[in-house]
């Protein structure tokens, strides 16, 4: 399979339109547009009977006490673990390609509604479910796409892994609230192929 997106290259930076947050000169950051970006593939294995797409960032601080706090950084040598930005299941064969803000075109406080989405297929809870949990104004079940964040006083650079997979089955057997974690046990047992396009994103003012 092959993975391309015409929103940017592998391995280059997201604009700023796909992103969650956006850098501001006087707070660090503002709302950024939040489309999802545009992505298409190819060379379909035979037997493929539905795609899945996740997209996690595996460089998020494994201790969040100093996220975003002025005077402190987060250091490189920091330990990560994933933070996922979209699940997307039960994709038809026939959909090879998703537009720019296809599935998503802003910020939603407390979250897009779901599993429910385009085409017939679901989409899963994203990780700022459990980011806002504590958050009156932002808490809520945050299904679908939702871009890039990173804190602004990380050392290092993100990556955003987008992975599209071809599936031995039209539906996967997950419900309820399901995530990444949930589909990715899944997907291991039907996955016949995947392809996969990385881009980059920060909002340290030394990063970018």
């Amino acid at each position: 399979m092959k993975l391309i997106s015409n929103s940017f290259a592998d391995g280059e930076r997201i604009p700023g339109d796909f992103a969650f947050c956006i850098p501001h000169a006087d707070h660090h950051v503002c709302l950024g547009k939040n489309l999802n970006p545009h992505l298409a593939w190819s060379d379909i294995p035979a037997g493929t009977k539905s795609f899945a797409i996740i997209c996690h960032d595996p460089d998020v601080p494994s201790i969040g006490d100093d996220v975003n706090q002025e005077g402190k950084t987060i250091p490189a040598s920091l330990p990560r673990v994933d933070f996922f930005h979209w699940v997307l299941i039960d994709l038809p064969p026939t959909i090879t390609e998703i537009a720019a803000g296809e599935f998503s075109k802003d910020v939603t406080p407390r979250g897009k509604p779901g599993p429910q989405s385009l085409h017939g297929s679901r989409q899963g809870i994203n990780n700022y479910t459990d980011w806002f949990a504590s958050d009156n104004d932002m808490r809520g079940d945050y299904y679908g796409y939702d871009g890039p964040c990173p804190p602004w006083n990380d050392e290092i650079v993100h990556r955003y892994v987008f992975r599209v997979y071809a599936l031995d089955v039209a539906q996967l057997s997950v419900t309820g609230k399901f995530g990444g974690g949930d589909v990715r046990a899944s997907l291991d047992r039907h996955a016949l192929r995947s392809a996969s396009l990385t881009g980059i994103y920060s909002l340290n003012p030394q990063l970018r």
